[in-house]
């Protein structure tokens, strides 16, 4: 079972499920963790490979988003957690959305911060140049490439580093299955941006997440029943590290109303 640590609230019954993003771990809601379990409980997890979850475990040689959904259903059914809200950042929300899509009645919202529904050209020649050189180039040189890409700004400063550090705790082996899930992303990506779940969406993206932020915008108009959308001036793709006061605030705000 992949690594999950828990703050029990004394009197709520709802659940709050943080889900991180390729290279990161659990340590990136540091900012979120004291607001969070003022009102409901809080389930931080490790995705396989990253944080305290096992490194090359023998169970973990299929890597799918299904597959790595399907990690979180196992943690969950242990706990016992029928339902809950989750919260994920970047490529964990297409894994929060994969889990959605195979079992919709566990999730009661989704709040999807810097959200990834599209891949734009520049996000495309990145995935290939990586391709090209994850066996050659040691993954450090590469993740740093991407972050420096994704968060170009000086005030992305903070959240870039704490990615980079981040991602010093995996291996090259994990980094490159990691890296494999590309191959997939485009039509799985293609797919939630077709299908409209009936499950409350909320994006909140920075302004300036360039890369990922028009897609967002596209669907959140499309989607028109379930979604909305919140962008953060001045920020960029970490949201919840960028300007954690702002995320917070919108988010629980957001899941206090679903629970209403």
């Amino acid at each position: 079972m992949i690594s999950y640590t828990t703050y029990i609230h004394e009197t709520s019954d709802n659940w709050v499920t943080f889900v991180h993003g390729a290279g990161g771990s659990s340590s990136i809601w540091y900012k979120q963790i004291r607001e969070f379990q003022k009102k409901f409980n809080v389930l931080l997890l490790d995705l396989r490979g990253h944080g305290n979850s096992p490194k090359q475990h023998q169970h973990h040689k299929n890597y799918s988003f299904k597959a790595i959904a399907h990690d979180i259903l196992e943690v969950i059914d242990h706990l016992k957690i029928k339902s809950s809200h989750f919260v994920g950042i970047s490529l964990g929300s297409i894994v929060i959305r994969q889990l959605a899509e195979m079992n919709p009645e566990r999730v009661k919202s989704m709040i999807m911060g810097g959200a990834i529904l599209k891949m734009n050209f520049r996000s495309q020649i990145l995935m290939k140049v990586g391709n090209l050189f994850k066996y050659v180039l040691p993954y450090l040189v590469l993740y740093r490439l991407f972050a420096f890409i994704i968060m170009p700004k000086n005030n992305h400063k903070k959240s870039r580093n704490l990615f980079i550090n981040e991602a010093k705790k995996l291996y090259q082996k994990e980094f490159i299955k990691w890296f494999k899930l590309t191959a997939e992303i485009n039509p799985v990506l293609k797919w939630f941006r077709q299908k409209e779940l009936n499950i409350p969406t909320f994006y909140v993206m920075g302004e300036e997440d360039y890369m990922f932020l028009p897609a967002v915008k596209k669907v959140v108009s499309e989607h028109t029943q379930s979604s909305s959308l919140f962008v953060i001036e001045n920020c960029g793709h970490v949201v919840n590290v960028d300007k954690a006061h702002v995320f917070n605030e919108k988010v629980i705000e957001f899941i206090t109303q679903q629970n209403s």
